[in-house]
C-alpha cells in the first residue's frame, strides 16, 4: 500500500532537524512528483546515472545528499540541470536533498557512518568544527593506539577495502591517539581537528591549501574521497524508511565516483 509523500519527506524532516541548519543548499523536498510512493531510492548525488537506476528500479522518490538546488536557487535551467529535471518531471519522480543534515545526524549521519566505519569507540566521541553554526566533525579513539602508518592503513580499509589508495600527508605523531573525522570536502576543519587534540584528520575531499597546512599543524591528513565518505548516510536513509515505513521498496543506488 503507497504511503504519502509528504508523509515520508515530513519524518526525514523532522528526524534529521533539519531547522537546525544554515545550510548551502535547500534540505527537503526541491521536485514535487506523484502524491504516493511505493519505491524509494536513496544515494548521494542527484545525476542522470542516478536517475536511470531510480526509473529502472520504479521509483516514485529519491533522496540524495546532494540536491539540484544550492545558494539562492536555480539561476536557469539548462544543460544537464534541465536534463535532470526533464527526467524526474516525466516520470512523476520527486527528489529530496539533505546535506549538512545527513553529516551531522547522531544515528543516521555521513560522519557516524565513517567513524563506524574505520572502528572507532562508540564511547569518548565528540563534536568538533564549526561549520555555519553546528560542529560537524565527530572525534574518537580506537581501543589501542596504533603506529601512523597502521593508523592509516585501518581508515583506509574501513572505507576503500582494497578499491583505491588514499592521499596521505603524514605529518602528525609517530603513534596515532586520537582521530578526527568529517565526510566530503571538509579539509578548511582540519585546523580545528589539531586544536582538538586529534593525531589524524580523515576528510574525503581535499582542499589544495590542506597540504601544507597539515604540515605547519604537525597532523596527519588523510582524504578517503568525498563520494566514498558520504555513501554511509543514504544508505542508512533507506534502512530508515524501511523500518519507519513497512510498506515502503527502499534502495541505497551506488554511483561510485573517485573524487
Amino acid at each position: 500500500m503507497p504511503v504519502h509523500l509528504r508523509e515520508v519527506v515530513a519524518h526525514l524532516d523532522t528526524t534529521l532537524e533539519i531547522e537546525r541548519f544554515r545550510d548551502y543548499g535547500l534540505n527537503g523536498l526541491q521536485v514535487e512528483g506523484a502524491p504516493e510512493v511505493d519505491t524509494v531510492v536513496t544515494g548521494v548525488s542527484a545525476n542522470q546515472a542516478l536517475f536511470e537506476r531510480a526509473l529502472d528500479l520504479g521509483a516514485d522518490l529519491i533522496v540524495v545528499h546532494h540536491g539540484l538546488i544550492w545558494g539562492g536557487g536555480l539561476a536557469s535551467v539548462t544543460g544537464p540541470t534541465a536534463r535532470r529535471l526533464k527526467q524526474l518531471l516525466a516520470h512523476d519522480v520527486s527528489l529530496a536533498a539533505y546535506h549538512l543534515p545527513l553529516d551531522k545526524h547522531a544515528r543516521l549521519g555521513n560522519n557516524t557512518g565513517l567513524a563506524d566505519a574505520i572502528g572507532l569507540q562508540l564511547a569518548g566521541r565528540a563534536a568538533f568544527g564549526d561549520v555555519r553554526g553546528i560542529e560537524l566533525g565527530l572525534s574518537g579513539t580506537w581501543p589501542e593506539s596504533l603506529s601512523r602508518d597502521d593508523a592509516i592503513a585501518r581508515a583506509a580499509a574501513g572505507v576503500l577495502g582494497q578499491r583505491a589508495a588514499p592521499f596521505v600527508f603524514p605529518y602528525g605523531p609517530a603513534v596515532v591517539r586520537k582521530i578526527g573525522v568529517c565526510s566530503g570536502a571538509a579539509s578548511d576543519l582540519l585546523e580545528a581537528a589539531s586544536s582538538h587534540g586529534c593525531d589524524l584528520y580523515i576528510t574525503g575531499e581535499l582542499a589544495e591549501r590542506a597540504a601544507e597546512l597539515a604540515r605547519e599543524l604537525q597532523i596527519s591528513l588523510v582524504a578517503l574521497g568525498h563520494y566514498a565518505t558520504e555513501t554511509f548516510g543514504p544508505s542508512r536513509i533507506a534502512d530508515e524508511l524501511r523500518m519507519t515505513f513497512p510498506a515502503l521498496s527502499a534502495h541505497f543506488v551506488p554511483v561510485p565516483t573517485p573524487i
